[in-house]
């Protein structure tokens, strides 16, 4: 509809953006909050208690993994803000820039998750 429009322009692109990432947010609030009602039902139905108490406790094998994902998260995502601005500084709109700081964000989430995942499934 931009396009059609002929207001595909760099305002008009930034605003889409940001209209998309506060969606994103709330989508992602309401998601955990209806996740953990969700699971809290669940638990209840299946074990038949008015009140079930759900254990949720880390241990020291489980802070160490979470600490390694972040690390990974943190690092991968500076590496991706970092060849982000050199495409500013070599001369791209700002437009290619803000959109490969969302997309590493992204992808620094997604790869901080996947090692999570293969340290708990390797068993640390």
């Amino acid at each position: 509809q931009l396009v059609q429009n002929e207001n595909f322009n760099e305002a008009s692109v930034f605003r889409l953006w940001g209209v998309i990432i506060v969606l994103a947010v709330f989508v992602t609030i309401a998601a955990t909050i209806l996740t953990h009602v969700v699971s809290a039902v669940v638990e209840a139905v299946r074990t038949g208690e008015k009140d079930p108490k759900i254990e949720d406790f880390e241990d020291e094998r489980d802070q160490l993994i979470d600490l390694k994902g972040t690390k990974i998260t943190y690092t991968s995502y500076s590496l991706g803000a970092f060849l982000a601005m050199l495409t500013f500084a070599f001369g791209q709109p700002p437009l290619v820039m803000f959109t490969l700081l969302i997309f590493f964000g992204v992808l620094a989430q997604i790869i901080g998750d996947t090692l999570r995942l293969l340290l708990y499934q390797r068993g640390f």
